[in-house]
């Protein structure tokens, strides 16, 4: 080798030298940095003539493990899932309240019971009649309240859609911008910091909904949401729409034709549109959880609660109509409001109308038959006729039944459960003004009742804890062919108990998915993160290398020097 090669050979080796130390400064510098991947250069020969003349810096590339990189992005959407499932689990825990703390449900139930109790042991009581009275508007302002506070909940959650909806369009117009820079042919800067910003944000993304990430040519991606629909084709990003709403109410829902919620929907560059909603495009992340709450748990709590709430209104007015097979003995009804509730090829289904003759007409419109003494045919197996009764909307009826609760939207009548009345029943409910005003009607059945007759007391202290009643499985609490059947106080006490569990299962659930999460960031930082010592072990070899180089040129020169010199 001439001097001149070995002199271009150290120089070569130096200027690699420099710019490992470099990188490791580069590297050590950014090792706390979010989504900053570790860099290494791998230095390329260079052969002149068939033989080695030196040395080049080769490009700088990222150490990734794409593998696990796919897994941490599944396991950050679903501790965002967890997460915000966790938070709102808690917050409708706390709108039930502890089992047996004061501000709970059961409690407000408990202290209703004790006070007709006490009505019961002494009708004549007049301090015991306004504690009753007393007890059931607290009840009632208690179940509207919670009903009240679950709306908003499901307010919130259309919010927490809104701004991810809004960020998520940020983010997909952030990564096609860098991965445009990314893959342009003439990009000279080097691309492993837009590569970190560009995953960095598909991190992120990945945070707010489940997505697939797709390697193209020339360092470029695709992004796709789980169930398929393109977000990103490389060139240009799909825009998220979302009509959100300012308020939601019990009546608001997907499922309305058209929807009174907000829909997310795709709009893509040639302005075609489609429903993410319905294409099932949300299973995880910020987004999937949002939608499950505003959609289902917190739809959930609402039908509990009106579930509950007409419970306690017909556990007092209804008069239980015989049940045989499938015959309903509906004589004692007359002209009352009445219904029925039958389990329909293992599906609960509850009618309710105006009287029987208006009831046999919904059972034909759907196709049963009603014949002889109200035997209701026509219904596939597996069905059966669960319970009936007739609703009692006058205090002096004669017997003990009463509507001492009422529906605030129809000017505060007596609950029926005709046409869609349940839905929101729970915001409505009230106390009866005539009994508020003239509490003798909780002892007086007719104008000649004793004031000291326990009869109607009684009936109503047993109606809330002894009797039992059918709820709907849409409460989520019993099964679809087999609903619960309970009395009114054992189903409140049911449902705190159940959002209770519901929170706890929540919190377990995300502590897990934590863990989870920690350790693929663990796995992931292991390969791709920066590790001080070995970069401080490169930085030694990478300082040798310079000053071996460095004596090299140090050599040629004084050789250079000696044959100047003869």
């Amino acid at each position: 080798m001439s001097l001149m090669s070995a002199l271009n050979a150290a120089v070569s080796g130096l200027r690699t030298s420099q710019a490992g130390i470099n990188l490791v400064a580069q590297n050590v510098a950014n090792a706390e940095s979010v989504g900053y991947t570790r860099r290494v250069i791998s230095p390329v020969q260079v052969v002149t003539g068939g033989k080695t003349s030196g040395v080049r810096t080769g490009e700088v590339q990222r150490v990734l493990d794409t593998l696990t990189q796919r897994q941490l992005r599944t396991e950050m959407s679903g501790a965002a899932y967890t997460r915000v499932r966790a938070d709102f689990a808690t917050s409708i825990d706390r709108l039930f309240g502890a089992p047996g703390s004061v501000a709970s449900l059961d409690y407000a139930m408990n202290d209703f019971t004790q006070q007709l109790t006490r009505l019961a042991n002494d009708p004549a009581d007049f301090s015991a009649r306004a504690a009753v009275v007393d007890r059931a508007q607290t009840l009632a302002s208690r179940i509207s309240s919670i009903a009240t506070g679950v709306q908003s909940l499901r307010t919130q959650a259309e919010g927490r859609i809104a701004d991810s909806v809004t960020r998520a369009n940020e983010l997909l117009a952030g990564i096609a911008d860098a991965n445009a820079k990314v893959t342009a042919a003439d990009f000279k800067g080097g691309s492993a910091a837009l590569e970190d910003e560009r995953d960095r944000m598909i991190n992120e993304l990945s945070g707010l909904m489940d997505i697939q990430v797709q390697e193209g040519a020339n360092g470029s991606v695709r992004l796709l949401t789980g169930s398929g629909t393109m977000l990103f084709d490389g060139m240009n990003a799909t825009r998220l729409t979302f009509d959100a709403r300012a308020v939601l109410g019990a009546t608001s829902s997907y499922d309305a034709v058209p929807p009174s919620v907000g829909v997310i929907r795709a709009v893509s560059s040639s302005g075609a549109s489609s429903d993410l909603i319905a294409a099932g495009a949300f299973r995880s992340g910020v987004i999937g959880a949002a939608l499950e709450m505003r959609d289902e748990t917190l739809v959930q709590a609402q039908r509990q609660l009106d579930e509950l709430a007409a419970g306690m209104a017909r556990a007092f007015s209804d008069v239980q109509a015989p049940v045989t097979g499938n015959q309903v003995d509906f004589s004692a009804a007359g002209t009352n409001p009445v219904s029925v509730e039958l389990v329909v090829g293992g599906e609960f289904r509850r009618f309710s109308a105006a009287d029987t003759t208006a009831l046999a007409a919904a059972l034909t419109a759907e196709g049963y038959t009603v014949s002889g003494t109200w035997e209701i045919g026509g219904l596939p197996p597996p069905s059966a006729v669960l319970a009936a009764s007739s609703t009692v909307t006058t205090l002096n009826a004669g017997g003990p039944q009463l509507p001492l609760f009422t529906d605030r939207g129809t000017g505060g009548n007596a609950f029926t459960g005709i046409g869609d009345q349940l839905t929101g029943f729970a915001q409505r409910i009230m106390v009866n003004t005539a009994v508020v005003s003239d509490r003798s009607n909780l002892v007086s059945m007719t104008a000649g009742t004793p004031q000291g007759d326990p009869t109607r007391p009684q009936f109503m202290l047993d109606a809330l804890t002894q009797s039992t009643r059918v709820f709907a499985p849409q409460a989520g609490i019993g099964g679809v062919a087999a609903p619960l059947n309970s009395s009114v106080a054992g189903f409140g006490r049911s449902i705190v108990a159940m959002q209770g569990a519901n929170a706890e299962a929540a919190q377990r659930l995300n502590e897990g998915q934590n863990i989870a999460l920690a350790a693929i960031e663990s796995r992931f930082a292991d390969v791709s993160g920066v590790n001080i010592d070995q970069e401080m072990a490169l930085l030694v070899q990478l300082q040798t290398a310079y000053g071996a180089n460095a004596r090299v040129m140090t050599a040629v020169r004084d050789m250079m020097d000696m044959l100047m010199r003869i």
